[in-house]
């Protein structure tokens, strides 16, 4: 871990967030998007398209919605509706249902 100035720090010197809500529904969008092919991946740079996965994450976030009701913020809440909803009519539209 560096020591020395800002402009010595590296990704690693600096802590990644975690147990943030919004952040995590964040995450998951980025990561169903990727698996849909709508967002190319960061690291190879290409868009690849996993149905499976992406149908996995639809099914995880629908639980989620199903887990926090009630226990969110109205922000929080309307965020994952809108992700969830989103992420099941993009992966429909791709699997052709």
């Amino acid at each position: 871990m560096s020591t020395g100035s800002p402009e010595d720090r590296t990704a690693e010197d600096v802590p990644l967030p975690g147990g943030d809500f919004t952040l995590f529904v964040a995450r998951l969008n980025i990561h169903g998007l990727m698996c849909l092919g709508v967002m190319e991946n960061p690291i190879t740079g290409k868009k690849n398209t996993n149905l499976d996965q992406a149908k996995m994450l639809v099914l995880d976030l629908e639980m989620l919605v199903d887990k926090t009701r009630g226990n969110l913020s109205e922000f929080e809440e309307n965020q994952l509706t809108k992700v969830t909803n989103d992420m099941r009519y993009l992966f429909e539209s791709k699997a052709g249902n």
